[in-house]
């Protein structure tokens, strides 16, 4: 309650305040940096990540909403669907964020009416007809008050549907799980030498998707070899079988070349191997991206030195569309970029498989991340 007060307006609740934690946020009331918030229920726990919406701060929306499994877009019921949602749900829809609430908020500030409601959901309809949401749920309430928020608001009889907590506790976020997505990056090759483990090689690391059991044939790329799986160690324990996320270690039947960065998968998988990829690129760096600069490409536990060959095009995030690049990306833009790596990467199409089809470019010089990549 404390956190919540606003001093300067004789001590009333800004509910604003419990995620603006900056002194500039409180200053100019606006979100800069992505705060989060953890609170749970008798049904589930939550994390919550504010992200902010203004167009210089892009990259700051695109970390929070990176890992989130649903995303309610608040739109105050005065001023409607702006450019704001529109940059918020597009960057959503790339991040294949699939769950959408629209809490139509303020509406105790337009007298509870319906027919304002109505018309911004007919306004937010176009843009998920656009972008191919593919679950979105309109609510509307008003947060200051309580309406709509824990319990029904009965200052808006018109509105059947559950009230946002309500909608939350009990929302299916369960990602699609596929036992044929199969992929795990080594980290580490275990190699103890000792008398007791002269002959063990063992290949450690983290699944990223699916499961895998003991028996199972396997491919390792890029190099493209077939083994089987001849153990699997969990937390130092032997196991039948593993799955998603766990950390284990494998020992093949074969005795392969494999290394740090090198991915398994099932051996009929259809898994994308090349030295030339292109990807979405949100970039993050202070000093622009140029055709011909050179960035080291980190994807999980795989790092190769790459070049930026060309840029296709810009995303205009404010009015949802493509525009001509001049091959200069500045911060905080969304580009599509063609990339040659030094050696080939393997990786799945980010709406496909998120996990393994996402990555980060690195300045060579200063080792900062000037880029997050989704491939296409």
């Amino acid at each position: 309650k404390l956190q919540s007060k606003n001093i300067e307006k004789g001590n009333e609740f800004d509910l604003a305040l419990l995620t603006d934690g900056l002194r500039a946020e409180r200053e100019q009331g606006i979100t800069i940096d992505v705060a989060y918030k953890y609170f749970s229920t008798p049904k589930r726990k939550f994390i919550v990540a504010d992200t902010p919406g203004h167009i210089q701060y892009t990259r700051n929306m695109v970390t929070g909403a990176s890992t989130a499994d649903l995303m309610v877009v608040l739109i105050d019921a005065r001023h409607g669907v702006i450019e704001q949602t529109r940059r918020h749900s597009f960057i959503a829809s790339l991040l294949g964020i699939k769950k959408v609430v629209v809490a139509v908020n303020k509406m105790d500030l337009v007298e509870y009416s319906q027919s304002v409601f109505d018309a911004i959901v007919n306004d937010y309809s176009k843009i998920e007809e656009y972008l191919k949401l593919e679950s979105v749920v309109y609510i509307p309430m008003a947060a200051k008050p309580g309406d709509n928020v824990v319990m029904h608001s009965e200052n808006m009889n018109w509105y059947e549907g559950p009230a946002l907590l309500e909608y939350l506790e009990n929302v299916d976020v369960t990602n699609d799980f596929s036992t044929d997505n199969f992929r795990f990056q080594v980290q580490y090759v275990v190699r103890p030498q000792s008398e007791e483990l002269h002959d063990y090689r063992g290949y450690a690391g983290r699944i990223l998707s699916g499961v895998v059991k003991v028996g199972d044939e396997v491919v390792i790329m890029p190099a493209n070899v077939k083994s089987k799986i001849k153990s699997i160690d969990v937390a130092g324990v032997s196991a039948d079988s593993a799955f998603a996320p766990q950390s284990c270690t494998f020992q093949l039947e074969d005795d392969i070349d494999i290394s740090r960065g090198d991915l398994f998968a099932h051996a009929d998988a259809i898994v994308n191997t090349d030295s030339e990829v292109e990807a979405i690129v949100c970039w993050m760096g202070e000093k622009s991206l140029s055709i011909g600069n050179k960035y080291i490409l980190q994807q999980n536990s795989r790092s190769v030195r790459s070049v930026v060959r060309g840029v296709s095009f810009k995303y205009n995030v404010n009015e949802l569309t493509q525009e001509e690049s001049d091959d200069e990306v500045k911060l905080n833009d969304l580009v599509k970029v063609t990339l040659k790596t030094q050696s080939p990467i393997v990786y799945d199409k980010y709406t496909d498989l998120k996990e393994n089809g996402a990555a980060i470019l690195i300045d060579e010089t200063s080792n900062i991340t000037v880029g997050a990549l989704m491939f296409v």
